[in-house]
């Protein structure tokens, strides 16, 4: 893996593509993880104005030190950087104080903090006449959907979205990350307890994407080579297999209803 001649190549089509749309620059949402922390300081790295934005929802501590203490890094490499502390826990209650409490169950209140997110993103990219960047790799965006539609997967752009996450965590390396980001567990930090992707999904990074590519390399499903995998790699398979089916709706671009030519005509 060629990894500064990736990050530059990254770097370049990023500048390309907001100076080809006529914006300022990008907003971006910082969550202490892994996959923000890499597009964050890539966004940096342009030169073009980045505003950060932290938004934590009865979050946990150490994910917003790891926020903020990560954004605190970029204004100090970077000059073009501005961090903004959005605490949205008080409009989060609000909305469940408003919402039936019927439609209130733990996925859908998930849901809903990333699409308040969203929203907040959007409203400083508006004002501000910048580009919503995604922080979503390879295996949420193309392999599971492990991502919230029209929440953390509405956005403009997505620079990191062709990276596997093992790839992510090397160019994080090279970028300089801090090491409490490094090491923390990859969470969604959507939900009151903090749980893990893995515990979420039932498998980890690396075994997903050792699933995406057995099902890359045989889309045609060879019989044969799978009587042969252990017990653990036929279970993160079929885990794959589940959440790429469920997710698709979020892949593929929104179904049209396309009406026959003839039934325009009177």
């Amino acid at each position: 893996m060629q990894t500064q001649n990736i990050v530059d190549h990254i770097v370049t089509w990023l500048i390309n593509y907001v100076e080809n749309a006529g914006l300022q620059g990008f907003t971006i949402g910082v969550s202490g993880g892994i996959d923000s922390a890499v597009t964050s300081t890539l966004c940096a790295r342009t030169g073009k104005k980045v505003l950060a934005v932290t938004m934590p929802i009865l979050q946990a501590e150490d994910q917003v030190s790891r926020s903020c203490e990560h954004i605190d890094w970029l204004r100090k490499n970077h000059d073009n950087v501005l961090g903004i502390d959005m605490e949205l826990t008080p409009v989060f209650k609000q909305i469940q104080t408003s919402f039936p409490g019927e439609i209130q169950d733990n996925l859908t209140m998930a849901n809903t903090r990333a699409r308040l997110r969203m929203l907040t993103l959007y409203s400083f990219a508006s004002h501000h006449r910048m580009l919503v960047v995604g922080t979503g790799n390879k295996v949420e965006d193309f392999g599971v959907g492990f991502y919230t539609k029209y929440g953390d997967g509405g956005v403009d752009i997505s620079p990191i979205a062709d990276l596997m996450k093992s790839q992510v965590y090397v160019i994080g390396q090279w970028l300089g990350i801090s090491q409490d980001i490094l090491s923390a567990a990859p969470t969604d930090g959507l939900w009151e307890e903090d749980r893990s992707d893995e515990s979420r999904i039932g498998a980890t990074y690396g075994e997903l994407e050792w699933a995406m590519g057995h099902e890359l390399s045989h889309s045609s499903g060879n019989i044969a080579i799978e009587k042969n995998l252990d017990a653990r790699k036929k279970k993160v398979l079929n885990i794959f297999r589940k959440l790429n089916a469920i997710g698709k709706h979020k892949m593929e671009p929104i179904p049209v209803c396309r009406i026959p030519k003839e039934l325009f005509t009177v």
